[in-house]
């Protein structure tokens, strides 16, 4: 057995999206930091389709690049398709979605793991977690080294006692042709529950086989909106765009699916795990929605240097001879090859109830959870955990208090509020209506929800902070303006914008407001946003003070050491739930699935009879 000489502040294991924006985000705070990876050429790997974004996701991107993170860094350096979502709709639902070339995003997001200082990478398979007296001391990986550390976070995706199921064949990996991990017996040693989940991924296939003159042609948005705040936009795009394309199943597909059902691991009893409710496999669609007469496909390329696509629509885990019949009914791809097939994965998680709104477990000190390990699906929901792990790991090493983003702050504030609060059934996945305030939580305003925690954390260089000060301060400016301005029909500017009129501006009226700046912080943006505010003024005002009525309750706490088996009234499934989450305050009590509105009240009531003489905490 070997101790290695050095001990670390953070370990993290995994090398996903989670493990890369904890570990990249740890040591940028200045903490020691040891990334373990059971491969090194699997960094960053784009498990599944090669697209970063989407609905809501895209906010959640663009959140992490606010707060240091390097995911929308990583998907502007190598995107070749970029298109922005429901621009027919309103801003608020507005959302960046861009397809990476799958190699590249993998070399460049290593590439910055590796430049960073104060951050080890190595390739090891942690097997066991190493406590003393209910507190995290390090690591112990199966070439029987030991790494000692402070906090250590756990992000490792689908790898934990995977299953591959391919038609009635089963073989245990993380990922095709890559061991799993046994990391979960040492879980089960630490009292932790463990449950199943299962997710999958479709066929890949040959571009030069298809016949792309049936296909609906989808060309990226020229010139494309950057993801990061960060990217100059005068160098960007950095790499070609190429077209997506769309197809769709039919009738005949159809019917090869539904005659091949007893071949299918999810329909023998074989898989046994829920797989994602909103991102189904197609034996799943054909069979759920049987009146549907076709499904859509959406072909994304794999990146510049391959002709390889992937053939988002149909995840599947038939058989191969089932899955080439299944491609070639397809219109457009009746002579197409398959590269690699489709599959589906069953994987243990831990359910997030066993976690605090930190990341934080309630069972070991110092450890943390981040990603797949939690319920979730996606790279955006999982490296939005990461970050939150890494940022709370290195606060908890100085004694400091944990980064908590409120559900009124950011979709991440969200996302980890419903799995620590609510748990999941299925795979969690981020969608707009989610969020109760999702007219505050737009994409094009992650800057001013949270730069004021990446200043606070030293997670923004002075210039660009600099930069959003001078942004921040025209743009209260320029509201003024429109507010004040008369036009010739004696309306406001802001009356115009509020009735979705069109106005032009005269370039001395602009003069003050221009922001000479090559970065997100530019006049164009500035405007912009200036309008957007303006328009749902209104609709904002009210969801503020939503929010703020809602903070009253969150600023209710709750004492660790209350008993709610004691509390007389409460409804048995209300007692069960509060005892097992350990709610922090009465807001997140007022979420648990399973406690009323009346229990709520009797809990208030308890709080201020039994504390009126000993305080609770402010």
């Amino acid at each position: 057995m070997y101790l290695y000489p050095e001990k670390f502040d953070v370990i993290v294991v995994g090398a996903g999206h989670a493990g890369c924006e904890a570990s990249y985000i740890a040591s940028r705070m200045g903490a020691k930091t040891l990334l373990l990876t059971m491969s090194l050429d699997t960094i960053a790997q784009m498990s599944c389709n090669p697209a970063i974004g989407g609905v809501a996701k895209g906010q959640i991107v663009r959140e992490i690049d606010i707060l240091g993170g390097i995911m929308a860094k990583v998907t502007d350096l190598t995107g070749i398709h970029f298109k922005m979502l429901n621009t027919s709709k309103g801003e608020a639902v507005w959302s960046p979605r861009a397809q990476c070339d799958r190699t590249l995003y993998r070399i460049k997001a290593k590439q910055l793991l590796e430049q960073q200082k104060n951050l080890v990478i190595r390739q090891e398979e942690v097997i066991k977690i190493l406590t003393d007296d209910k507190k995290v001391i390090g690591v112990l990986t199966k070439h029987n080294n030991i790494y000692h550390s402070n906090c250590v976070i756990v992000a490792t995706g689908t790898f934990l006692n995977g299953l591959i199921h391919i038609g009635l064949r089963s073989f245990p990996a993380g990922r095709y042709s890559e061991f799993s991990s046994s990391l979960s017996d040492s879980l089960k040693e630490l009292g932790f529950e463990i449950k199943r989940l299962k997710t999958g991924t479709p066929p890949r296939i040959d571009g030069k086989t298809i016949d792309y003159s049936k296909l609906e042609i989808q060309p990226s948005d020229n010139p494309p909106i950057p993801f990061s705040h960060f990217t100059p936009i005068s160098k960007f795009p950095y790499q070609k765009l190429l077209y997506c394309y769309i197809t769709y199943t039919n009738e005949t597909t159809h019917k090869i699916i539904l005659d091949n059902l007893d071949r299918s691991p999810l329909y023998t009893g074989i898989i046994k795990s829920i797989g994602p409710r909103y991102c189904p496999s197609i034996e799943d669609k054909v069979i759920k929605f049987r009146d549907r007469q076709r499904h859509q496909v959406f072909l994304e390329p794999e990146g510049l240097y391959t002709t390889e696509f992937y053939c988002n629509g149909i995840s599947s885990s038939l058989p191969e001879d089932v899955q080439e019949k299944i491609v070639k009914s397809i219109s457009g791809l009746e002579n197409a090859k398959i590269t690699r097939y489709g599959y589906a994965i069953e994987y243990d998680f831990c359910p997030p109830i066993q976690l605090w709104h930190s990341l934080e477990t309630k069972l070991v000190e110092g450890l943390f959870f981040a990603g797949q390990i939690n319920g979730t699906t996606g790279y955006e929901e999982a490296a939005g955990q990461g970050i939150i792990a890494g940022i709370n790991a290195v606060l908890k090493i100085r004694g400091e208090e944990p980064l908590i983003l409120g559900r009124e702050e950011a979709y991440i504030g969200v996302l980890i509020d419903d799995l620590v609060t609510k748990g999941v059934l299925d795979p969690y996945r981020m969608f707009t209506s989610r969020a109760e305030y999702r007219l505050l939580l737009r994409t094009d305003n992650a800057d001013l929800r949270l730069m004021k925690y990446a200043k606070k954390y030293g997670l923004v260089e002075e210039n660009y902070y600099e930069l959003f000060l001078e942004y921040q301060q025209k743009l209260e400016q320029l509201k003024k303006f429109f507010e004040t301005k008369k036009t010739s029909t004696g309306e406001t500017i802001a009356d115009l914008i509020k009735q979705s009129k069109e106005f032009k501006l005269e370039e001395t009226e602009l003069e003050n407001y221009k922001i000479n700046s090559d970065y997100f912080w530019n006049t164009q943006n500035l405007i912009n946003e200036a309008k957007i505010q303006i328009k749902y003024s209104g609709y904002i005002e009210k969801q503020i003070h939503q929010a703020q009525q809602l903070k009253k309750l969150e600023n209710k706490k709750i004492p660790d050491d209350i008993d709610y088996e004691k509390i007389p009234g409460l409804l048995k499934e209300a007692k069960l739930k509060l005892s097992q989450i350990r709610p922090k305050t009465i807001g997140q009590a007022s979420r648990i699935s399973g406690v009323t509105p009346a229990d709520i009240s009797i809990l208030l009531i308890y709080l201020k009879k039994h504390y009126q003489n000993n305080k609770p905490p402010e």
